[in-house]
């Protein structure tokens, strides 16, 4: 057996979640919840000036998060599935065929990404890609509603933790062959932890670090 992991941003798809969601906003957002937006941008912008691109990507999500605050999960559903629309051009198709290989050769394949969970759930469906997700989830009450927040943000090392966890969980062997396709500094836990990192049209930073360290480079 095979295990197959796949980033999300940058990876299956080449586009940008932060660019796709301000594009739909533009269009469906009301002030109020483009003030709750606006507000989270800018402490996002805070947020990587002190910490990072990553802690920024947390914050950006959260602003949007906070401003879905009691939408239904099937109002967000339709949201999510307007994104997909809005970024089919930024589908990574060679990648796409290269998974359903994968697939088809019995290969166990996860998509594990910070990106928030509806949107991998439309996204996979365009794809016609049927395998699990490890991704930042939204938080909704017993009614299903919003609350505004999100439970864990998946990046870095717990991309690696929740990918174990998964893995004991299917009682896949700890030395089973791990495959990790991704596309940034933020993911080279993911890739020391795979047998088989392979990176994904890689900036110039990366190219670097894959010339380096000799690993596969998917273009």
């Amino acid at each position: 057996m095979t295990v197959i992991t796949v980033d999300f941003d940058g990876t299956l798809y080449k586009g940008n979640s932060f660019n796709a969601m301000f594009q739909l906003a533009q269009k469906e957002f009301t002030i109020k919840e483009w003030l709750v937006v606006g507000q989270g941008v800018v402490i996002s912008a805070f947020a990587g000036l002190l910490k990072g691109r990553e802690a920024l990507r947390k914050q950006f999500f959260l602003s949007f998060v906070r401003s879905f605050k009691g939408r239904t999960e099937q109002e967000l559903g339709d949201f999510f599935e307007k994104l997909v629309e809005i970024g089919k051009a930024d589908i990574n198709w060679p990648l796409i065929e290269k998974i359903h290989e994968h697939k088809k050769n019995g290969d166990e394949i996860i998509i594990v990404s910070g990106a928030l969970h509806p949107f991998l759930q439309e996204f996979i469906k365009e794809v016609n890609l049927d395998v699990p997700i490890i991704s930042t989830k939204i938080s909704y009450d017993e009614n299903g509603i919003c609350t505004g927040d999100i439970h864990e943000y998946i990046n870095g090392e717990q991309k690696v933790r929740h990918i174990q966890k998964w893995m004991k969980s299917k009682s896949i062997e700890e030395d089973t062959s791990v495959w990790a396709y991704a596309d940034s500094k933020s993911d080279l836990p993911l890739f020391r932890f795979a047998n088989h990192p392979v990176v994904v049209n890689p900036n110039k930073e990366m190219a670097i670090i894959a010339d380096q360290y000799q690993w596969r480079v998917f273009q």
